[in-house]
Order: structure tokens, then sequence, then C-alpha cells
């Protein structure tokens, strides 16, 4: 387990070149997306990308009442919108990193922000989470459309997701990657390895240390012989599977810069563990994977790590098969034009 071969490990993935971060509200007081991946990319010398999707409908009876022209308006808001970026990104300048920013017309949101980030070839895409991880007690008025939009990212996009939960900067933080060696809960084969070289390039550009946790669940210690019979005792069995967890875990994370003390093998359910072993470790980070359910054309992310996502506190770091196809059209939608409702009377 030593460092170079772990940075070798982690460079052999798509390296982390151009990072899009997806900006709400260029005017926000706070912006720890923006911050974060400013951050990142310093570390790993990419370049970074301020985007913010104009979703805002338009009403057509408005436009023709007023006489206002749509190409008008639509420089107009583009215009005013690259500008209040354009300020964010003179800042970042400052720290010697490379920054450019754009602002399209397009809907919905997480489709927006997933075409831009294959249009520039991203390799991660940074946002900030809408909701707070204690279950959401944002006040803006549409929250509940706002945290759509976040597992809309989490099930559509391609590439990694950094999922900004807290606005502190990271320092030398510890990011701990999630992962199944045994193949429990139906993960692909590899992609453990790509959870662990992501948390990998992370732990480089932040200077920080990877952990591993995996989440063991052996079968119940006592269970009847026959279905009427009496109680059988699996102690041993038990304790022969943990030791054959422990070791492919080890194995797994051959060649990563991760210490046996970084390795976490603890029993019990990934809704539960994973929350309480981030909160122990004081993790800032945690990387986890996202797979498909087989018959359902639709990728989703399953109950259990919803609920993860959800409890941990943490940022989270969500990373797809390498096979995975976005379903998202690469085709923008431009402005949303709407007619308004006729109201009775």
């Amino acid at each position: 387990m030593q460092g170079g071969a772990a940075l070798g490990d982690a460079r052999r993935m798509q390296p982390i070149r151009r990072i899009l971060v997806a900006v709400k509200d260029p005017q926000a007081r706070a912006l720890p997306a923006v911050n974060k991946a400013a951050q990142i990319a310093k570390g790993l010398n990419a370049q970074l990308t301020l985007f913010h999707d104009i979703a805002t409908p338009l009403y057509a009876e408005a436009l023709q009442g007023r006489g206002i022209d749509l190409g008008s308006v639509k420089r107009e808001v583009q215009t005013s919108r690259r500008e209040q970026l354009e300020k964010l990104a003179a800042r970042i300048r400052k720290h010697d990193i490379d920054v450019d920013v754009a602002a399209d017309w397009d809907y919905p949101p997480a489709e927006a922000i997933i075409r831009k980030a294959q249009r520039i070839a991203a390799d991660l895409l940074v946002v900030e989470n809408h909701h707070s991880a204690k279950g959401g007690s944002s006040r803006h008025p549409a929250r509940w459309l706002l945290a759509y939009t976040d597992w809309e990212l989490l099930r559509m996009c391609p590439m990694p997701v950094l999922l900004v939960k807290n606005r502190p900067l990271y320092h030398r933080p510890r990011v701990l990657a999630a992962v199944d060696p045994g193949h429990a809960y139906a993960k692909p084969s590899n992609l453990d390895r790509q959870i662990l070289r992501a948390g990998a390039q992370l732990v480089h550009a932040l200077r920080g240390e990877l952990h591993a946790l995996h989440v063991f669940h052996p079968p119940l210690a006592m269970m009847p012989t026959m279905p009427d019979g009496p109680l059988a005792d699996m102690d041993t069995g038990h304790a022969d599977l943990e030791r054959i967890a422990r070791r492919q875990l080890e194995k797994l994370v051959d060649g990563f810069d991760v210490k046996r003390s970084h390795c976490h093998l603890v029993q019990g359910r990934p809704n539960e563990v994973i929350p309480t072993t981030a909160k122990r470790e004081r993790s800032a980070i945690v990387a986890m994977g996202a797979v498909s359910r087989s018959g359902l054309k639709r990728f989703f992310i399953g109950n259990t790590a919803e609920f993860v996502m959800d409890a941990v506190t943490a940022d989270i770091l969500v990373v797809k098969p390498a096979d995975f196809q976005s379903r998202v059209p690469r085709t923008g939608r431009g402005v949303q034009i709407l007619s308004m409702p006729i109201l009775p009377g």
C-alpha cells in the first residue's frame, strides 16, 4: 500500500482535467460548491467552468402584450448572468486557477447541467446540495423541486458528482470510500476500484487521507438445523466469514494509499453503518457507488443509497459504473415558453 502506487492507480482512471460547478445563484452570499471546486481545481491543475442554467419560463402573452422581443430578453438575461459569474471567476483567477463561465437558457435544470458537462467533456461535476443533510430545513419556497433536481443529477449524470453539503473549505480531508468487495449488494466488480480511484484523486488534490469502509453483514449466528428443529451454533462460521471479508477488503485497497488502520470492516447494514462510521471518523467526503436495477430502463439509486445520502452529513461523491450511459438528450431545449392559464370570470 505505497503512496506512489496509489497515485499511479488513481491516475489510470479518467483524470480530472475539467471541472464543472453548477451555480444556482451567482449572487448568493455563500457559494460552498464554487469554493470547494476551486480547491480541487487548484490541487489538480484542472480547468474550472462556472455554469448557471437559466430555466425561468417566459410567458408568451406577456411578451406579445408588451411588444417585447424574445431575442432581446434572452440576450439581456444571459449577459447579466455571465457578468455575475465573471465577478466570481475574477476572484478565483487570483489563485492561478484557469476559469471560464457560461450561462445558457435550458430546462429542466438537471438535464441542462448534465448537457453542459457532456458538452465540455467535464470529468467531475460539483453541485451544492439543495436541502440539508438532516431532512431538509431549507427555507426555499420550492425546496421539494430543488431536492428533486439533486436526485435527478445523481441518477442521470455519467461522470462523478460531488454533492456539497457543508460550507467550510477542505483542510486535509478524510475521504471515506464505501466499498463492497464481496458484492453482497450487487455492485459491478469494477465499481469499487472506481470509487477508490475517484477518492484517491480528491485526496491527492486536497492533501487528505483515504479510508475504506466495507459493511460486513454475515448470516445470523444461530439458525435451525431443520424447519422446526433445534438451533445450531454458527459462531465458528461467522469468524471465518469475517476473516474472508477482511482479506477481500485488504486485497481491494492494495495499490491505494490506505493504511491498515484506515480499513474499516464494520458489521451491520449500510444505511446505519455508513453514516455512523463517517461521523466517527470525521470524514469530510463519503465516496459511494450508484448502480442500476436490472429490468428497469431507467437508472435510479436504490432506497438504501438514498437513505445513506440523506443521512450522511459529509459531502458525498457519487461514482457510476464505467459502462453507464446517460439518457439525457444532447440537444438543449432553449427557452421554455408557457401560456398563461385562463382564469374563470
